[in-house]
């Protein structure tokens, strides 16, 4: 479902704690949805919404069809980007979704899973080819799943994206990899990056949101972030320091 960009978009990045209790969580991320404007661009922690709770993997997946409809309903007008554990064909994946106003107008599964922390053991890899930009609202959208940052063949899938999202749950031992990372990242594709890591104390907490210039600015202790997006920036970039990426 793609329309006509009206406005240029608030871009949200947030930072809170995954709790055991998932439903907790869904009223977490609702709650802050509801703090933004229309035409916001909200992404949120990797499995927000029930952590790597490997041993209730089921429940998880069967909580994610709750959790998609009320999401659906959340994103009227606005853009929200997250992921979920699902079933799939009696597998279980960390599926990345972009809802907009009312539907999922994007889905894939984490193509790169993080095998030093045992994710291969639990979950079934999705496809690289997958990892590609998607226009929703007039604006280019790719997204890069936590340890899928680390990967430059997928860096090229996305070149030319005007907004890349990083849901994630970064290890705090690797935090200077994600800051340092998620900053080339828009450095080197000229565009935004609204990078969103989890507040778990086993987590990095840099949730940011990044300029084609380069520029970060943190969550620190809040749980949102706002910046406004503007795409001209991206197209300045992208004229007077020419790399070969389209504008």
């Amino acid at each position: 479902m793609m329309t006509s960009k009206t406005q240029e978009p608030k871009l949200c990045s947030l930072l809170f704690e995954t709790k055991q209790n998932y439903n907790t969580n869904l009223q977490t991320l609702l709650s802050l949805i509801k703090q933004t404007q229309a035409s916001s661009i909200i992404v949120a922690p990797e499995l927000c919404l029930t952590g790597f709770d490997y041993e209730h993997f089921d429940a998880a997946a069967t909580f994610a069809i709750e959790a998609t409809k009320a999401l659906e309903e959340s994103s009227k007008k606005k853009i929200i980007i997250l992921t979920m554990i699902e079933k799939r064909e009696n597998k279980f994946f960390n599926i990345a979704k972009i809802f907009y106003n009312g539907e999922v107008v994007h889905s894939r599964a984490k193509a790169k899973l993080f095998r030093f922390g045992g994710e291969h053991k639990y979950f079934s890899e999705g496809n690289p080819n997958e990892v590609q930009i998607v226009e929703v609202a007039g604006v280019k959208i790719a997204l890069l799943i936590c340890f899928e940052l680390r990967f430059k063949e997928l860096w090229r899938e996305i070149e030319g994206a005007d907004i890349i999202a990083i849901p994630s749950w970064w290890g705090i031992l690797r935090t200077e990899h994600f800051k340092t990372l998620t900053q080339a990242l828009a450095i080197m594709n000229q565009c935004y990056v609204v990078a969103s890591d989890s507040a778990n104390k086993e987590c990095s907490k840099m949730s940011a949101i990044i300029t084609p210039q380069g520029e970060v600015t943190y969550n620190e202790q809040k749980a949102l972030l706002l910046q406004t997006y503007l795409s001209k920036e991206v197209k300045v970039m992208r004229k007077y320091l020419d790399v070969g990426i389209d504008f």
